[in-house]
């Protein structure tokens, strides 16, 4: 080797090694030791020569050569992940897969846990099943409730379903990834499945489980039933919605504006929970702002301007209309642009790297970045909602609008009549607007104290308890543990 460091790159993390060695768990966001993404990750050329990747546990480091000469190595077994190294293009791959064992690989061995977990016939247990965005974290709502349950039910047993052990799970719950014989035995015996969206095909009920679907905001653009186009593909969208709806035993909504939509877009015949958001009760947490700046890095009296647009049902990667790393150059000294894609793009594309800026993607929870955001700069994301509960101004950059709302999805209010901040649609406009928020302009302060009080009027810091307290009182947990 020649001393040069070696880089292993994938989707969403980066790994910099020495001497063609690569260290393959990483701390992120202040966890402890996780696995990286599953994925691949192409190897440097540094690395493609010679070298070698190294686990580190808790037991002795496993580590094997790499030498594209000779053969390349097997693969790297770890609690916390499966890895290969497979040869392409003239270079190497990295392969990072979640630590299912063999007999849980596999379309067949699915098939077969699919079919015990069908049979299974076991009493249920004091214990919640619970899932974020199909496992890509343990935040949101489902979140907000876990954090309740660990409060006021510690004897409460939470799992967590998670796509690999790179999600970080928190402490005194159980980490189940997708697939493993536990993720499918906790989800046949827990009394309360929870979820912010939907279950997916191989969901079978089991006698006495319920299942809470908290949602994942409050809505500007159409949904399911609301949003189905005539022709097949509005009837199989239909049928679809139907299926899934049958799942839910109650549905959570943030406020009665949301109450009412759920129930023409998903003909929800059953309850529907008006809590507030379980999500954004750490806005009530008065030293949480403090450490989630000391936890990214936020310097001292910076300004955050936070961008998180939602997703586009054409696209895979995040949008950026402004060239993120050349607006956050503008913005000046004092200042920090937080870059927020949505959880659909979050496997997809590339981090943004550019001075003051810091993407914020992967970062677990979206209220602690809302918490800290002195101004949200968004376009029809549900985030417009959960952010009017803190007063903060908002800028709607939307210069797609006339394509999303006609083609793409369709809204249930005029947004620019409505908006509780300006809506803009060229880069000149948005840092204009920007300015005038940070003088703290007053033009929009009515409207703003208006949406605070129709969209978040339950978010209180107190939702999750609300939620637990709805869970023991319809019979779905028992009463004492």
């Amino acid at each position: 080797m020649d001393g040069r460091d070696a880089l292993a790159r994938g989707a969403r993390s980066r790994v910099v090694g020495s001497e063609g060695s690569f260290r393959l768990l990483a701390e992120r966001w202040g966890s402890e030791p996780l696995a990286l993404p599953s994925g691949e990750y192409w190897l440097g050329i540094a690395a493609a020569r010679a070298g070698s990747i190294t686990a580190e546990g808790a037991a002795a480091p496993i580590s094997t050569r790499v030498h594209v000469e000779a053969e390349l190595p097997d693969e790297l077994r770890h609690p916390l992940f499966r890895a290969s190294v497979h040869a392409r293009a003239g270079g190497l791959v990295l392969r990072i897969e979640p630590p299912l064992e063999d007999d849980e690989r596999g379309a067949a061995a699915q098939k077969r846990l699919e079919r015990a977990y069908r049979r299974d016939r076991r009493p249920l247990e004091d214990a919640v099943f619970l899932e974020s965005f199909y496992g890509q974290s343990t935040a949101d709502n489902p979140g907000g409730i876990a954090d309740a349950l660990a409060a006021t039910r510690p004897g409460t047993r939470r799992y967590w379903s998670v796509i690999d052990r790179s999600v970080p799970v928190p402490s005194g719950a159980s980490a189940l990834v997708e697939g493993s014989r536990e993720w499918w035995q906790a989800r046949a015996t827990a009394r309360v499945l929870i979820v912010n969206d939907w279950l997916r095909k191989r969901y079978r009920r089991h006698r006495d489980q319920h299942v809470l679907q908290t949602w994942h905001g409050t809505m500007l653009k159409r949904l399911a039933l609301d949003r189905a186009r005539s022709g097949i593909r509005g009837l199989r969208t239909r049928l679809a919605v139907q299926r899934e709806r049958r799942r839910w035993d109650a549905l959570l909504a943030q406020n009665a504006y949301s109450a009412e939509i759920f129930r023409s877009a998903y003909a929800m015949p059953g309850p529907i929970w008006q809590t507030g958001y379980p999500r954004n009760d750490i806005f009530a947490s008065p030293d949480r702002a403090a450490t989630v700046r000391t936890l990214l890095g936020i310097p001292a009296g910076a300004r955050v301007v936070l961008y998180a647009p939602t997703w586009r049902d054409d696209r895979t990667e995040m949008v950026d209309y402004v060239d993120l790393a050349r607006f956050a150059d503008e913005l000046g000294p004092g200042h920090v642009l937080l870059v927020r894609g949505h959880s659909r793009t979050l496997r997809y594309g590339q981090d943004v790297v550019g001075e003051r800026l810091l993407d914020v993607t992967s970062y677990p929870s979206m209220a602690d970045l809302l918490l800290v955001a002195d101004v949200l700069v968004t376009d029809y994301s549900s985030s417009m909602f959960d952010f009017a509960a803190t007063g903060k101004p908002m800028v709607f950059f939307t210069p797609d609008l006339a394509h999303y709302s006609e083609d793409l999805r369709g809204f249930y209010f005029d947004l620019l009549a409505e908006a509780p901040g300006p809506v803009v649609a060229t880069r000149e406009e948005l840092h204009v607007a920007l300015a005038a928020a940070e003088r703290g302009a007053p033009d929009y302060a009515a409207r703003r104290a208006e949406w605070r009080e129709r969209f978040t009027p339950l978010d209180d810091g107190q939702a999750g308890a609300r939620v637990v307290e709805r869970l023991i009182a319809e019979g779905w947990l028992p009463a004492r543990e």
